[in-house]
């Protein structure tokens, strides 16, 4: 049978930058098997499938796979669907809020309009958890093909999560972060020497007074995600790293700005809203734009 999807580019307002996103928007009879296959078929950093809801509380099911396993949830994915659920008019103009049954349970998402059109969106992300910070700067460094000197002084490589794990690695600039590689050897190497099976979210912090609060590129290729050109699930965890370690605060904290991807040709402006302290941070919320960029059917 036919399988429709919409092609959406995601955290971003042009087509043909930001990250891909296939929605499956029909994937009742599709088993687990089925859903992985098409998304290894797409071979885009995630693909999602929306199924009728199953949870109270909650307005659709979704599920979300990398070419190589299920997620259990991820920014750009959620971003981009609620734009596809919106198209679609399974999500009424001038709601202003929407609810996914991810596998973590339920997502809540905020919604912006322009009239019938929307034209932002809030994904409420879990509490942060501040994992395992990595004291060997110098195997984290060469295992990304950098030198010591490149990571920035003063803050930990750590890992956080925000319902998905990432390490996070500080960079001293942006010249830093261009020249890192994804190395799925070196990669599988670090990993099997620190005990952490991690994908790698590095980022420099630009300076006072630049259009965004940092610069970005995220390394997954154990998920089949050699480089991924905008990482909503690990932008979460960023922002709350960010001010868990003092460098971001107050007001400032609520409009941080991500830019990923610029290294792959596929720029990407992730909003991060953190609200709490360094102490103790009580919301997290990542958002952004998206544009249906094409559709189609694979024949299955």
């Amino acid at each position: 049978m036919a399988r429709s999807y919409l092609h959406y580019d995601v955290f971003t307002s042009e087509a043909l930058v930001g990250n891909q996103l296939a929605v499956f928007t029909d994937a009742r009879g599709l088993d687990s098997t089925g859903m992985q296959r098409l998304a290894r078929e797409m071979n885009f950093s995630e693909s999602t499938f929306i199924l009728p809801p199953e949870q109270p509380g909650t307005d659709i099911r979704m599920r979300i796979f990398t070419p190589m396993n299920e997620m259990p949830m991820a920014g750009h994915p959620t971003i981009g669907s609620t734009f596809a659920l919106a198209h679609t008019g399974v999500i009424r103009p001038a709601s202003a809020r929407f609810v996914f049954h991810l596998n973590i349970g339920p997502v809540p998402v905020d919604l912006e309009w322009t009239g019938n059109t929307l034209r932002f969106a809030w994904m409420t992300q879990l509490p942060p958890t501040f994992g395992a910070v990595v004291d060997d700067r110098a195997a984290v460094a060469a295992t990304l093909g950098l030198r010591i000197e490149d990571l920035a002084p003063n803050l930990p490589v750590q890992e956080v999560s925000c319902g998905v794990p990432f390490l996070l690695v500080p960079l001293r600039d942006r010249q830093a972060v261009d020249r890192a590689m994804s190395d799925s050897a070196a990669l599988r190497k670090f990993m099997t020497a620190t005990g952490l099976d991690l994908a790698i979210f590095l980022f420099a912090i630009d300076p006072p007074g630049s259009s965004e609060t940092v610069y970005s590129r995220m390394f997954a290729p154990e998920f089949g995600i050699v480089e991924d050109p905008a990482t909503g699930g690990a932008s979460g965890p960023l922002g709350c790293y960010l001010v868990h370690h003092g460098v971001v605060q107050g007001d400032a904290a609520r409009r941080m700005i991500s830019l990923q991807g610029v290294a792959m040709g596929r720029a990407s402006r992730i909003h991060i809203s953190i609200d709490g302290n360094r102490s103790e941070i009580s919301s997290v919320r990542i958002g952004g734009e998206a544009i249906l960029v094409g559709r189609g059917e694979l024949l299955v």
